[in-house]
Protein backbone atom coordinates (compact mmCIF):
# COMPACT_ATOMS: atom_id res chain seq x y z
CA UNK A 1 0.00 0.00 0.00
CA UNK A 2 2.82 2.43 0.86
CA UNK A 3 4.60 1.69 -2.39
CA UNK A 4 1.48 2.36 -4.45
CA UNK A 5 0.97 5.75 -2.73
CA UNK A 6 4.56 6.70 -3.56
CA UNK A 7 4.08 5.56 -7.13
CA UNK A 8 0.86 7.58 -7.36
CA UNK A 9 2.64 10.65 -6.01
CA UNK A 10 5.48 10.18 -8.48
CA UNK A 11 3.02 9.86 -11.35
CA UNK A 12 1.21 13.00 -10.16
CA UNK A 13 4.46 14.98 -10.02
CA UNK A 14 5.54 13.61 -13.41
CA UNK A 15 2.14 14.51 -14.94
CA UNK A 16 2.34 18.04 -13.46
CA UNK A 17 5.83 18.56 -14.90
CA UNK A 18 4.76 17.30 -18.33
CA UNK A 19 1.65 19.50 -18.33
CA UNK A 20 3.56 22.59 -17.20
CA UNK A 21 6.30 21.97 -19.77
CA UNK A 22 3.75 21.59 -22.57
CA UNK A 23 2.01 24.81 -21.56
CA UNK A 24 5.32 26.69 -21.32
CA UNK A 25 6.34 25.41 -24.75
CA UNK A 26 3.13 26.89 -26.20
CA UNK A 27 3.71 30.33 -24.67
CA UNK A 28 5.85 32.91 -26.40
CA UNK A 29 8.61 34.53 -24.36
CA UNK A 30 9.58 38.20 -24.22
CA UNK A 31 12.83 37.34 -26.04
CA UNK A 32 10.84 35.72 -28.87
CA UNK A 33 8.59 38.78 -29.07
CA UNK A 34 11.60 41.08 -29.41
CA UNK A 35 13.11 38.81 -32.06
CA UNK A 36 9.90 38.54 -34.13
CA UNK A 37 9.13 42.26 -33.92
CA UNK A 38 12.68 43.11 -34.98
CA UNK A 39 12.47 40.68 -37.91
CA UNK A 40 9.07 42.06 -38.89
CA UNK A 41 10.40 45.63 -38.88
CA UNK A 42 13.32 44.59 -41.08
CA UNK A 43 11.02 42.73 -43.48
CA UNK A 44 8.48 45.53 -43.76
CA UNK A 45 11.24 48.11 -44.16
CA UNK A 46 12.10 46.64 -47.57
CA UNK A 47 8.74 45.09 -48.52
CA UNK A 48 6.71 48.22 -47.79
CA UNK A 49 2.95 48.25 -48.31
CA UNK A 50 3.05 45.04 -50.37
CA UNK A 51 4.39 43.21 -47.32
CA UNK A 52 1.31 43.99 -45.24
CA UNK A 53 -0.51 40.98 -46.71
CA UNK A 54 1.77 38.61 -44.78
CA UNK A 55 0.56 40.05 -41.47
CA UNK A 56 -3.07 39.10 -42.21
CA UNK A 57 -2.25 35.38 -42.37
CA UNK A 58 -3.28 33.53 -39.18
CA UNK A 59 -1.04 30.64 -40.22
CA UNK A 60 1.88 32.71 -41.48
CA UNK A 61 5.35 33.32 -40.14
CA UNK A 62 4.26 36.27 -37.98
CA UNK A 63 1.99 34.07 -35.85
CA UNK A 64 3.66 31.66 -33.47
CA UNK A 65 2.77 29.86 -30.24
CA UNK A 66 0.27 32.16 -28.49
CA UNK A 67 1.56 35.40 -30.06
CA UNK A 68 1.41 37.35 -33.32
CA UNK A 69 2.82 40.48 -34.90
CA UNK A 70 0.45 43.19 -36.05
CA UNK A 71 1.13 46.41 -37.92
CA UNK A 72 0.10 49.88 -36.80
CA UNK A 73 0.06 53.18 -38.60
CA UNK A 74 0.56 55.69 -35.78
CA UNK A 75 0.42 58.75 -38.05
CA UNK A 76 -3.21 57.81 -38.74
CA UNK A 77 -3.77 56.10 -35.37
CA UNK A 78 -4.99 52.89 -37.03
CA UNK A 79 -3.97 49.28 -37.44
CA UNK A 80 -2.62 48.53 -40.91
CA UNK A 81 -2.72 44.71 -40.65
CA UNK A 82 -3.89 42.29 -37.98
CA UNK A 83 -4.21 38.48 -38.24
CA UNK A 84 -6.96 38.06 -35.61
CA UNK A 85 -8.86 41.33 -35.37
CA UNK A 86 -9.43 42.76 -38.85
CA UNK A 87 -12.16 45.07 -37.47
CA UNK A 88 -9.40 47.27 -36.03
CA UNK A 89 -7.76 47.88 -39.41
CA UNK A 90 -8.49 51.37 -40.68
CA UNK A 91 -10.48 52.27 -37.54
CA UNK A 92 -9.51 55.35 -35.51
CA UNK A 93 -7.92 53.84 -32.42
CA UNK A 94 -6.95 57.04 -30.57
CA UNK A 95 -10.00 56.78 -28.29
CA UNK A 96 -9.71 53.05 -27.59
CA UNK A 97 -9.38 52.21 -23.92
CA UNK A 98 -8.44 48.92 -22.33
CA UNK A 99 -10.36 47.40 -19.40
CA UNK A 100 -8.44 49.64 -16.98
CA UNK A 101 -9.21 52.86 -18.89
CA UNK A 102 -5.78 53.25 -20.52
CA UNK A 103 -5.53 54.73 -24.01
CA UNK A 104 -3.14 51.96 -24.93
CA UNK A 105 -2.91 52.61 -28.68
CA UNK A 106 -1.75 56.14 -27.90
CA UNK A 107 0.74 54.66 -25.42
CA UNK A 108 1.97 52.18 -28.04
CA UNK A 109 2.50 54.92 -30.60
CA UNK A 110 4.30 57.18 -28.12
CA UNK A 111 6.54 54.28 -27.06
CA UNK A 112 7.39 53.50 -30.68
CA UNK A 113 9.20 56.85 -30.85
CA UNK A 114 11.90 55.61 -28.49
CA UNK A 115 15.18 54.67 -30.26
CA UNK A 116 14.72 50.94 -29.50
CA UNK A 117 10.95 51.01 -29.27
CA UNK A 118 9.60 49.73 -25.98
CA UNK A 119 7.07 47.75 -24.01
CA UNK A 120 3.53 48.79 -23.07
CA UNK A 121 1.21 47.15 -20.55
CA UNK A 122 -2.54 46.97 -21.09
CA UNK A 123 -5.55 44.76 -20.37
CA UNK A 124 -6.83 42.83 -23.40
CA UNK A 125 -8.53 39.44 -23.90
CA UNK A 126 -6.51 36.51 -25.20
CA UNK A 127 -7.43 35.33 -28.69
CA UNK A 128 -10.76 33.48 -28.44
CA UNK A 129 -11.54 34.82 -24.96
CA UNK A 130 -13.63 37.74 -23.72
CA UNK A 131 -12.17 38.36 -20.25
CA UNK A 132 -9.26 40.85 -20.33
CA UNK A 133 -5.93 39.95 -18.76
CA UNK A 134 -2.59 41.74 -18.54
CA UNK A 135 -0.88 41.94 -21.90
CA UNK A 136 2.55 43.34 -22.53
CA UNK A 137 3.46 44.37 -26.06
CA UNK A 138 6.74 45.37 -27.65
CA UNK A 139 6.51 47.99 -30.41
CA UNK A 140 9.15 49.15 -32.85
CA UNK A 141 9.06 51.63 -35.73
CA UNK A 142 9.66 50.31 -39.25
CA UNK A 143 12.62 52.11 -40.86
CA UNK A 144 11.80 54.09 -44.03
CA UNK A 145 8.09 53.25 -43.77
CA UNK A 146 5.06 54.86 -42.06
CA UNK A 147 4.45 51.70 -39.99
CA UNK A 148 5.13 50.35 -36.53
CA UNK A 149 5.12 46.65 -35.68
CA UNK A 150 4.13 45.14 -32.36
CA UNK A 151 3.60 41.79 -30.69
CA UNK A 152 2.54 40.93 -27.19
CA UNK A 153 2.06 38.21 -24.67
CA UNK A 154 -0.17 37.75 -21.67
CA UNK A 155 2.09 37.68 -18.63
CA UNK A 156 1.44 39.02 -15.14
CA UNK A 157 4.85 38.18 -13.69
CA UNK A 158 7.45 40.30 -15.50
CA UNK A 159 7.67 44.05 -14.95
CA UNK A 160 7.94 46.71 -17.64
CA UNK A 161 11.27 47.72 -16.13
CA UNK A 162 12.65 44.20 -16.64
CA UNK A 163 11.28 44.06 -20.18
CA UNK A 164 12.73 47.41 -21.19
CA UNK A 165 16.16 46.36 -19.88
CA UNK A 166 16.07 43.58 -22.48
CA UNK A 167 16.03 46.05 -25.37
CA UNK A 168 18.70 48.53 -24.25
Amino acid sequence: MILSRRVCRLFAVFFFILTFSAQAADQATPAEVIQKVTQAAEFLSTAGEKGLAEFWDKNGRWVWKDAYVWVLRCDKMTDAAHPFNPKLVGKDLAGFKDAEGNYFFVQLCETSKEPNGGWVEYWWPKVGETQPSRKIAYILPVPHQPYQVAAGIHDDRISLEELNKMIK
